[in-house]
């Protein structure tokens, strides 16, 4: 095995001069995810249903990872939500950590773009025995959204955006009308395997987050923070941000 050293940055390196990577691989990420789902999560059958269930969606595998789930719902509850809304359904499997979080007397309102898909969310909230305290809005995210500012929606206490990404600035503009004071935002694939640093992709998913973060900064209510992510779900990561 080849001695490493420390160069001026900080990096180690071998004899050779080469840099030495320290970071565990894609398989790596995935094994950490699988023992604290295993641990910690513990997904019950309802759960596990739901999660499958995104093969049937217009989406395949595009669902938060478990543990993703489970910190989504303790988010909540430790925000004392009884109120959430979420931009993006598809098979409901965030939708049913949300539901559980805000409990029976709470309420979830969740937008999607497809019929298909708020059918299958409709089965797996009704299997789970929360269909009760959801609303899935069937349509286009924005117009839902801005129905629901005209209607004079009692506020919403937490918002978990995960739609088409171009649109994260209409989204959060929606979801400042209809937050209270000490509303938490959740907006989830900000990292884009790093292509978020870049302001030259011409990726319009890209484009839509460092938009979202130049209104972040822009807005005076808002204190936020972004969380890099590796695990079953490759690399990413997700802005959490709090409304004053």
């Amino acid at each position: 095995m080849s001695a490493v050293a420390a160069d001026g940055r900080g990096e180690e390196r071998s004899e050779q001069g080469t840099p030495v990577n320290r970071y565990p691989s894609e398989p790596a990420w995935r094994a950490v995810d699988e023992y604290f789902t295993e641990a910690l999560v513990r997904e019950d059958a309802a759960l596990i249903a739901a999660r499958d269930s995104g093969s049937e969606t217009t989406m395949p595998n595009a669902e938060v990872a478990p543990n993703q789930g489970a910190f989504l719902g303790l988010l909540a509850q430790i925000a004392g939500a009884r109120r959430v809304l979420e931009f993006g359904t598809l098979a409901g499997y965030s939708t049913l950590w949300c539901a559980r979080a805000v409990g029976a007397d709470g309420r979830v309102v969740t937008f999607e773009l497809e019929e298909t898909n708020a059918a299958v969310a409709r089965r797996n909230l009704e299997r789970a025995g929360v269909a009760d305290r959801v609303d899935v809005v069937v349509g286009a995210a924005a117009a839902s959204a801005q129905r629901l500012i005209d209607e004079g929606a009692e506020p919403f206490d937490l918002v978990f955006i995960d739609a088409d990404k171009p649109s994260n600035p209409v989204y959060l503009a929606a979801a400042l009308q209809l937050t209270r004071s000490g509303a938490v935002l959740v907006i989830d694939n900000v990292v884009r395997q790093g292509a978020v640093v870049r302001a030259d992709t011409g990726d319009p998913r890209v484009e839509g987050v460092r938009r979202l973060v130049d209104d972040i900064v822009a807005h005076p209510d808002l204190d936020a923070t972004a969380i890099q992510t590796v695990g079953i779900k490759g690399w990413d990561g997700l802005i959490l941000a709090r409304r004053r």
